[in-house]
């Protein structure tokens, strides 16, 4: 049967009625028409779906309605703007490092978390926050250039 749950989704309140155990993923694609989070896997394996819940970068498709319920979701349309893209966005873009850009959304908000706890990561940290997340462009040099680019924007913005 379902409820009704209160939602913080890129800083605004929002209230959905769906089944407790209705994956985020379909929340934010389907009610609330946020298309950036993508369905990839649906079992958690592959980080299309990514999105920031209270800081930390989680899987959308694997995570329950119930568990976000009065938590703060980030998406990548909470970022920045096509006019004001995030660094980390345009970085992304300066690097060329989206290809097909099927997962990119996933990796951005999974870097986006890095760097909220680490200002300048290492290649290994990078390659340690992106290891569940899948590319099958080979992009993985250009991503990492672009978290670094990015990293180095942040702080010159600071």
């Amino acid at each position: 049967m379902p409820e009704s749950y209160e939602l913080s989704v890129n800083g605004k309140s929002c209230s959905v009625q769906a089944e407790g155990d209705t994956p985020l993923l379909y929340i934010l694609r389907n009610d609330l028409k946020l298309k950036g989070a993508r369905y990839g896997c649906g079992v958690g394996q592959c980080g299309a779906c990514a999105v920031i819940m209270d800081g930390k970068d989680i899987f959308s498709c694997d995570t329950p309605l119930w568990a976000v319920a009065g938590k703060s979701i980030t998406t990548v349309e909470g970022l920045g703007t096509r006019d004001k893209p995030h660094a980390l966005q345009q970085a992304f873009i300066d690097e060329q490092a989206a290809q097909c850009g099927y997962c990119i959304t996933g990796i951005i908000m999974a870097a986006k978390a890095l760097l909220d706890r680490t200002a300048h990561p290492t290649d290994a940290e990078i390659d340690a926050a992106l290891e569940r997340h899948l590319c099958r462009c080979g992009t993985h040099n250009r991503i990492r250039r672009a978290i670094h680019r990015a990293a180095q924007a942040l702080g010159e913005d600071q």
